[in-house]
């Protein structure tokens, strides 16, 4: 069993450069979990979101020479891995229209959800709604930089974050 060496960001960020396995090794350890976790959430799929972590390592590595360092180095392979699963799930995505969306207008919740329930709601997300609402209720991404991601313009990811939380409340109905 391979024992991993303990590294710095910055060493690891040099060792990949060179193309010294034990760094490429060390950032991989490191964020493969959580990338894991991003690609299957955008992905909804087990065998799907697997493939996408390989495919996104190898740009990783190889595009190493382009981090410039204005982000963390988790921060850019995560916007590296939603490229590629997005990519890889592009063909079956389709945006509803752009309609009026009401900023105002509240979505009530159960306070009583099980994490259990609430994650099979969000699987069973058209792939459009999910990889907008992941990108910015769990990620985190703002709606510019959700729209840059993925290639669509501000407004249909604001109205695809409106429609994915319509939709999951519809979905969460039959859990409660």
């Amino acid at each position: 069993m391979a024992r991993t060496i303990m590294m710095t960001e910055q060493e690891i960020i040099k060792g990949c450069l060179s193309n010294e396995r034990a760094a490429q090794r060390a950032l991989y350890d490191k964020y493969k979990n959580a990338m894991f976790t991003l690609s299957y959430r955008v992905a909804g799929d087990f065998g799907l979101a697997e493939e996408i972590l390989q495919d996104a390592f190898l740009k990783v590595y190889k595009g190493m020479p382009s981090f410039r360092g204005e982000s963390t180095l988790g921060a850019w392979i995560k916007v590296i891995v939603v490229r590629t699963a997005y990519t890889k799930i592009k063909k079956k995505v389709s945006y509803d229209p752009l309609e009026y969306v009401d900023k105002n207008e509240q979505i009530q919740w159960s306070h009583d959800l099980d994490t259990e329930y609430l994650e099979k709601a969000i699987m069973g997300l058209p792939e459009g709604y999910r990889a907008v609402f992941t990108l910015i209720e769990i990620e985190g991404y703002a709606h510019k930089e959700v729209a840059e991601i993925l290639g669509i313009s501000e407004g249909t990811s604001k109205s695809q974050l409106f429609y994915a939380k319509r939709k999951l409340r519809e979905n969460l109905k039959y859990y409660e």
